[in-house]
């Protein structure tokens, strides 16, 4: 389910609740909101409103914290990227194949992260040919005649492993997402908020266009969570100019 999805039910949901409140505030008899009924119902409110206050704020900062960190790895992996070919390049010529496949494995990063529907689903991120691990074998099988060569073979294999555990990591890290107890649990805390809300105020368009503002703005602090713990697809995404700067210097002498 995509985030924008998530939102609007959750839009729903909220806004539904408010009415429902103010539908059943119409109804109820008025002894059942006086003072001391209003006086319970806003003191166990407040119980669930600090729990939902509490747990959205956790889901943003973590959210946040997981697109930071994202955002951080792709500059880095861009940065050793470069720093790999450049070694290579120095090791000599017998690296341009190596070196073309780092190119090409670059733009089927692109595609992954960024491309198309039918491109990301075109590709499988556990077959190891289109990993790193290939041009790790033809590092390993040069044969140095020199030692700035051998020392070359040995920091472009260390740059090498790094990208490939960071590739890993992305994997992992793709693969996760948001609880959905965690979301349910949430929602409904928020849906009651808004039925008490409604509940305890009169039915007039001034109110009903509040709530909307209301839910919309608690919608869209979901839509946010859930679109920023996916940090490579969705609405707000990490920008792919690292990797298509990287890729535009590579190759070169």
């Amino acid at each position: 389910m995509s985030s924008i999805t998530l939102g609007a039910i959750v839009l729903a949901c909220l806004f539904g609740a408010a009415l429902l409140g103010i539908l059943i505030h119409s109804r109820l008899p008025t002894h059942h909101l006086d003072s001391d009924s209003k006086d319970a119902i806003r003191m166990s409110t407040a119980v669930v409103g600090t729990l939902s206050a509490l747990a959205l704020g956790l889901l943003i900062a973590s959210a946040k914290n997981v697109y930071d960190n994202a955002e951080a790895e792709l500059r880095t992996s861009a940065a050793r990227v470069l720093l790999l070919d450049r070694v290579m390049a120095q090791h000599g010529p017998e690296t341009s194949d190596a070196r073309r496949r780092l190119a090409s494995l670059v733009e089927l990063r692109l595609k992954q992260g960024w491309g198309s529907s039918s491109e990301q689903a075109a590709i499988d991120p556990y077959d190891a040919s289109q990993s790193i691990e290939p041009i790790q074998a033809e590092l390993r099988e040069l044969t140095p005649k020199t030692d700035p060569q051998r020392l070359l073979q040995s920091r472009a294999l260390d740059v090498s492993g790094q990208l490939a555990e960071a590739r890993w990591m992305l994997v992992e890290i793709s693969s996760e997402g948001l609880p959905t107890a965690f979301l349910v649990i949430l929602v409904f805390w928020l849906a009651w908020l808004f039925a008490t809300f409604g509940l305890q105020a009169p039915a007039n368009p001034t109110v009903i266009g509040v709530m909307l503002i209301c839910s919309l703005s608690v919608a869209g602090a979901v839509f946010l969570v859930v679109d920023m713990a996916h940090p490579y697809i969705g609405v707000v995404h990490v920008s792919d100019g690292p990797l298509r700067d990287a890729l535009a210097h590579l190759g070169k002498r």
